[in-house]
């Protein structure tokens, strides 16, 4: 698959066919994903793919109360997402059948291997992720690339000690995303709805668009 395309369709898929991942084709993914920049390349990710199904049905469990929460927010206006209705009913169902997925893949990461150089800042730490998240985002490149969906989500890092505890994470690692992996149960989206670029880049200082927004 060419590159742009892989990247312009791997959404959030949230819907999967009950075909298990084989798992060579795992192999090819996290033999792919592996090559994602990270500071130093102190190559801090660690992943426990679970296919388990008490284990699913564990991790599920753990991550219904947080999304419930959520779903009421977003529900009673409290929280709003921007989103369309369809896509939170997609992911209110997502939520519900969790344990369904053919594989859930918990990111770990090693706080050795981090470099958090924002930790001071007054507001929430998020520069360590820069080793981290962009070998996430290959791992869902590639899988695309063998036609598997994934869904990326943070909701369960709130369990971070029981996670840790249920998959035997030792100490020193951290959960920092969970990804939901399997053949998609409809086809791949083949345009995603993203702001425009006119929208998003700006030069020389934040208020001064780079590009002209077409009339």
């Amino acid at each position: 698959m060419e590159l742009s395309e892989a990247m312009r369709t791997t959404g959030t898929c949230r819907h999967y066919a009950d075909t298990p991942v084989p798992d060579e084709v795992l192999y090819d993914a996290f033999e792919v994903a592996r090559f994602g920049p990270q500071g130093g390349n102190r190559q801090p990710v660690r992943w426990i793919v679970v296919r388990d199904e008490a284990k699913k049905k564990a991790l599920a469990d753990l991550y219904l109360p947080y999304w419930e929460a959520y779903y009421s927010a977003i529900s009673d206006g409290s929280v709003g997402v921007g989103a369309v209705p369809k896509t939170i009913r997609s992911a209110n169902e997502f939520a519900h059948n969790l344990a369904t997925v053919p594989a859930l893949i918990v990111v770990c990461a090693e706080v050795a291997g981090l470099h958090p150089t924002d930790a001071e800042l007054d507001r929430i730490s998020v520069v360590a992720g820069a080793s981290i998240y962009p070998v996430v985002q290959n791992l869902c490149l590639a899988l695309r690339d063998q036609g598997v969906g994934s869904a990326v989500t943070t909701l369960l890092c709130h369990e971070e000690p029981a996670v840790s505890e249920l998959l035997g994470i030792p100490e020193g690692f951290i959960t920092a995303a969970h990804v939901a992996v399997g053949y998609p149960r409809d086809k791949f989206p083949t345009k995603l709805n993203r702001s425009p670029v006119e929208d998003t880049v700006s030069v020389d200082s934040f208020d001064t668009p780079l590009f002209a927004t077409e009339s």
